[in-house]
């Protein structure tokens, strides 16, 4: 710990900080299990592109409803 304390003085940061960098880069080393940052990065652009259609079929089942309730009243009057 005394190390640590003596790094996070001269470099400015906390020592939290330091040890999750420290962490990060012995997963993206291979030396700790997890996943790396590129894996990371690409799940969160996977999730971004499986939200869309997502949202997009949300809109047209909304939309498919909205006519079809329009429809209705139209041939109630």
């Amino acid at each position: 710990m005394a190390a640590i304390q003596s790094i996070v003085q001269k470099i400015g940061c906390t020592a939290e900080m330091l040890c999750r960098r420290i962490e990060r880069a012995e997963i993206d080393g291979g030396r700790r299990p997890g996943m790396t940052n590129g894996a990371l990065e690409e799940m969160k652009a996977l999730r971004c592109e499986n939200r869309e259609p997502k949202q997009a079929s949300e809109t047209l089942l909304q939309a498919s409803a909205f006519f079809a309730r329009v429809d209705l009243d139209c041939k109630a009057k």
